[in-house]
């Protein structure tokens, strides 16, 4: 089962994923430049709320996402050579990376709320737990997504669409470039 390729004017998961995408990337796109607008009035504050977050976690979130996106990445490259055991295996493996991913945000969050710094702490945690939270939404939602295509991978009754695996591919791609822009502007600027 050798997957053609399509017309590079074709986007990979077709026009509907992109729209989703293109639509989530403006709106954490005007969040964070509400966030670059509230941290320039109130630079000392974000300055220090910054400080109290976890950088080591952060870091490791970063580097479990790009990895897990990598995986992805890799799944796809066998699932068009119709390698489906090592197709499978690269989205296992990109599944664990965002379940780690969500298990270190949560104890965050826990650390977080521990000290008492919950969303009305100050405009800065506001905006910390808005973006972050919708972020873990997505990636929650990812994770059903590519739990999905994995299942249907394995049916042998049924083929997976590999429109529906590269939409996939897609968006967990947007969840790590979210993070991406998230963790600098949280975690290290301010």
């Amino acid at each position: 089962m050798e997957i053609k390729a399509k017309s590079i004017y074709y986007p990979p998961g077709g026009i509907l994923i992109w729209i989703i995408i293109y639509l989530e990337l403006i709106t954490f796109g005007m969040a964070i430049l509400a966030l670059a607008y509230y941290g320039s009035e109130e630079r000392e504050l974000f300055h220090n709320s910054s400080l109290k977050l976890n950088k080591t976690i952060g870091t490791i979130n970063t580097i479990l996402l790009l990895t897990s996106g990598f995986f992805v990445a890799k799944g796809i490259h066998f699932f068009k050579a119709a390698n489906i055991k090592k197709a499978l295996f690269y989205f296992n493996w990109a599944m664990v990376g965002g379940f780690g991913f969500l298990v270190l945000k949560s104890f965050e969050y826990y650390e977080k709320l521990q000290a008492g710094l919950h969303m009305d702490y100050n405009s800065f945690f506001r905006f910390y737990w808005l973006l972050t939270g919708f972020h873990f939404i997505h990636v929650l939602v990812g994770l059903v997504i590519l739990l999905v295509i994995t299942f249907s991978i394995r049916k042998k009754q049924t083929e997976a669409s590999f429109e529906d695996i590269e939409a996939s591919a897609s968006f967990w791609h947007m969840c790590d470039l979210i993070w991406l822009l998230l963790f600098p502007v949280l975690y290290l600027l301010f």
